[in-house]
């Protein structure tokens, strides 16, 4: 699976450890959409450090959606453990979002394990996101209150 998969003008491949800070800084643009919408700026996406993001590359895989140009312009992490592949950090820079991309990410990181479950969780207030997840087959199965005024909704989709 190490081919590069053509999205349009879009190629999502295996990130490397030369991608990260390139990733990183992406994630910290992209998330600031998601700290709008929960009101608060210090969610752990906006806090993470270059040495954590070089811990989940040794863990799992991190994937990368670059356009023509070179510029990664989204990600996705996962990892297993046990019997469930763990999804995060799906991602796309603010001006490619809503043409399918996180669609693509989503649907291409599941062609890299041979697990039967996955799991992903994100706030309640991100509607868009559980579109998303609900659209590739994801359903919800847990709710969980993070302080006073976080929620998350974890999915997961089962296969078979």
């Amino acid at each position: 699976m190490e081919e590069m998969q053509t999205v349009n003008e879009y190629a999502i491949s295996k990130a490397g450890l030369e991608d990260l800070q390139e990733i990183l800084n992406l994630q910290y643009l992209a998330y600031q959409s998601e700290a709008a919408v929960l009101d608060n700026k210090d969610i752990p996406p906006l806090k993470q450090t270059l040495d954590k993001v070089i811990g989940e590359y040794h863990k799992g895989i991190i994937l990368k959606m670059v356009d023509a140009g070179g510029l990664i312009i989204g990600s996705i992490r996962a990892w297993e453990m046990k019997d469930t592949v763990h999804v995060g950090k799906l991602m796309v820079h603010p001006d490619y979002r809503h043409h399918g991309y996180g669609t693509k990410l989503l649907g291409e990181i599941e062609k890299y394990f041979s697990q039967k479950r996955y799991e992903l969780f994100t706030s309640t207030l991100s509607i868009d996101n559980i579109r998303l997840y609900q659209r590739k087959g994801y359903r919800e199965f847990d709710r969980r209150s993070i302080g006073d005024t976080l929620d998350f909704v974890y999915m997961e989709k089962v296969i078979g």
